[in-house]
């Protein structure tokens, strides 16, 4: 039977993909993105350039609605409950700090340009989150694999995961369901019961339903079954007030949890690269350019504000939990783009009347933009990343070794019962006060009126005069629960810090005391920036423009001064400490040992609490870096490993300087974590050195 289909649905769809195919095998050549390619495609496709236009705008927003939830759903594959405990909490703490970092910059850029708050909000979401599929091809095009690329895409699933959130409580606020405490509340329980809802109910039928189709062996079966599962949960999310991206990305996850995410994303790719093409053709064909032109200074200033700010707050974020300057420098650099998120949350905007048409191709041109300058970020990031560590104060390289060295010692601590359940007990009562704090917050801001309204009959106030009596107790209350969570940060940093330097015995010199209040003032400043931050991003719509912002940048730049002053003492902590290491050295040299070494470093640790492991290596006769100086072999820059002391054959133990040459025979001390210590052995290629044997030269950097 012959199927009757209008003609120009096949010119359209042909014209589109045909578009499509031609320039990004351009894009490819010029080894750019084929995002990029499609979105040209789109523009040059698009009712907004003369030339060839797609009659059927409405059949290509219908195909984009397909590749919306199909790319959602592959992204999910990615994820399962078990890889998001994998990454753990190093890239979701990273992920709160740059995501809350990037919203509240683009809500004071969209505020600062005249946007109304909703808009800026929005704007502030589209620039939060980075693009999986740009860094994953930049990194398959540049064949880079572990280390900072690890760290990369393990604050990309927690960014992925926030997007999510960020996307139902936008559609809430959007539609005018947020706007009240009462039901902004509501909201947010409802959001979570859903999530629960479908996670707890598809675990128990997904996996069961996906390993069971997979097992036939048939790839149409399974094909069939993965996409029956994606809009089934996708219709079911639509049905009750989600975003379709939501269901299509958690049928993604349950389908991930059957252990087969790999087999079904292998047969569902091709279907899924071509409506994703048609999603970001559908994209582009929205795009006026006359608009952008007109909003250039926002594309501009969103721009910097991205390449940067995403810089910033990854490269911290990620080095305070604990990645080292160099990953966390070269991951800050690999996200500093947004992507397919930002196009769906502007298109949500548009779509709800929630913002101006400006706003979605203005995300857009920033999408571009950025995601021309991400090759280039990937590829010198690890020259400026070394530059950065290399050019460092030199107080800041030895407090740098000793951090990460604590941080590897917090993660492989033995766990006490009562000082785990302290710590645990300490997370959970700053995040409920952080969160009775925000909504202080908002409900003093948005029951004002509604207070000073319902109260004024009954008093004969006036109504403003009543909002600002409830304005100023939720002031005083907001100020109480302020100081409690500054209080609880305190304390909890502290804990933390105990787990890997106790508290000396009472009555004796705690010679841990310079390290430990290291520790807890960075640890101090991580929690303030974990906390703060997102709680930032949520009540800057409540506060006067920037006051949030100064507050934090106040509270950070204290910790921030105090932490600077205690890595001085430090300095001073570990010059001595490596004093005695080298007279330790000596005197074993002294008293007949041919080779002292592990053993004496071993007995000197036990004196110097706080100090990394250290462990002695012997440079061969055939060791690389032979006849180069400390300087010039750049050690700690270049894999995070520190050299605290030498032994040499005819000169004994000595304090080195940066420009102290190595030569065969030489024992060097080296300090650190110890994938750094591993590092460093293969750059030196140097030896183990079994048992006593030979000794090192002090600290250098």
């Amino acid at each position: 039977m012959a199927v009757d289909v209008e003609p120009y649905y096949l010119r359209d769809l042909g014209t589109i993909l045909g578009t499509a195919a031609v320039i990004s095998l351009v894009a490819q050549r010029l080894r750019q993105p084929p995002v990029l390619g499609y979105l040209l495609a789109g523009v040059l496709l698009g009712p907004h350039v003369p030339g060839i236009v797609v009659g059927n705008l409405e059949m290509t927003h219908t195909l984009s609605e397909l590749g919306v939830i199909l790319l959602m759903f592959s992204i999910g594959l990615e994820f399962s409950i078990r890889k998001i405990a994998r990454v753990g909490l190093a890239g979701g703490l990273t992920a709160a700090i740059e995501v809350g970092l990037m919203v509240s910059l683009g809500y004071l850029v969209g505020r600062l340009l005249g946007w109304t708050w909703l808009e800026s909000l929005f704007i502030g979401a589209c620039i939060g989150i980075s693009s999986t599929m740009l860094v994953a091809r930049a990194f398959e095009e540049q064949r880079l694999r572990g280390g900072f690329a690890e760290v990369a895409f393990a604050v990309l699933v927690f960014e992925d995961i926030i997007a999510m959130v960020l996307l139902a409580i936008l559609t809430a606020v959007a539609s005018g369901a947020g706007l009240s405490a009462a039901e902004f509340t509501l909201t947010i329980g409802r959001l979570l019961g859903f999530l629960v809802a479908m996670l707890a109910g598809g675990l128990l039928i997904v996996p069961r339903f996906i390993r069971g189709v997979v097992g036939l062996g048939r790839r149409e079966a399974t094909l069939i079954a993965g996409i029956a599962v994606c809009f089934i949960m996708a219709g079911l999310a639509h049905a009750l007030g989600y975003s379709v991206a939501l269901g299509a990305f958690l049928a993604g996850m349950l389908v991930a949890e059957s252990g087969e995410g790999a087999k079904v994303e292998q047969v569902i790719q091709p279907l899924k690269d071509i409506f994703a093409a048609i999603f970001f053709i559908a994209i582009g064909m929205a795009i006026d350019p006359l608009l952008v032109a007109q909003h250039w200074l926002p594309v501009l200033l969103l721009t910097a504000v991205v390449l940067i700010g995403k810089t910033v707050g990854v490269s911290l974020g990620s080095f305070l939990v604990g990645h080292g300057v160099q990953n966390s420098v070269r991951a800050g650099m690999s996200l500093a783009q947004i992507g397919e998120f930002s196009f769906i949350i502007a298109a949500l905007g548009i779509s709800s009347k929630a913002t101006g048409d400006f706003v979605f191709p203005v995300a857009v041109a920033v999408s571009c933009l950025t995601a021309l300058t991400t090759p280039w970020m990937v590829r010198r990031s690890q020259s400026i990343a070394a530059r950065i560590d290399r050019r460092m104060p030199e107080r800041l390289q030895t407090f740098v070794t000793f951090y990460e060295s604590w941080i590897e010692q917090l993660r492989s601590a033995p766990r006490s019962r009562s000082r785990t359940a302290l710590v645990r007990r300490g997370v959970v009562w700053l995040v409920i006060e952080a969160a009775l704090l925000a909504a202080t917050i908002a409900a003093s801001s948005l029951l004002r009126e509604r207070i000073g309204a319902a109260l004024a009959p009954a008093t004969g106030l006036s109504p403003e005069l009543l909002g600002s009596v409830w304005l100023s107790l939720g002031f005083c209350l907001g100020l109480i629960l302020f100081f409690g969570v500054l209080r609880r940060g305190q304390r909890l940093a502290g804990a933390i810090a105990g787990l890997v330097l106790p508290l000396g015995e009472a009555g004796k010199l705690d010679l841990g005391s310079a390290p430990r209040r290291a520790f807890t003032l960075v640890l101090e400043l991580v929690l303030a920036l974990a906390v703060g931050m997102p709680l930032m991003a949520f009540v800057q719509p409540f506060l006067p423009l920037s006051s949030g912002m100064l507050v934090l940048a106040l509270i950070l730049s204290v910790l921030t001064f105090a932490a600077w002053r205690s890595i001085t003492n430090l300095q001073g902590h570990v010059r001595a400490g490596t004093e005695l290491i080298v007279e330790v050295l000596a005197r074993q040299s002294r008293e007949g040992e041919a080779h002292p070494g592990a053993d004496a470093l071993e007995q000197v640790h036990t004196m110097l609490p706080g100090f990394p492991e250290m462990v002695p290596v012997r440079l061969e006769a055939d060791s690389p870096v032979l006849g180069q100086t400390l300087a010039a072999v750049n050690l700690r820059a270049r894999t995070g490993a520190t050299v605290l002391a030498i032994n040499r054959a005819e000169a004994g133990v000595v304090l080195p300087t940066a420009g102290e040459r190595l030569l065969a025979g030489d024992v060097l001390t080296l300090a650190g974590p110890q994938e750094a210590i591993e590092a460093a052995r293969a750059v030196l290629g140097a030896a183990d050195v079994p048992g006593p044997e030979e000794s090192m030269i002090a600290f250098s950097g």
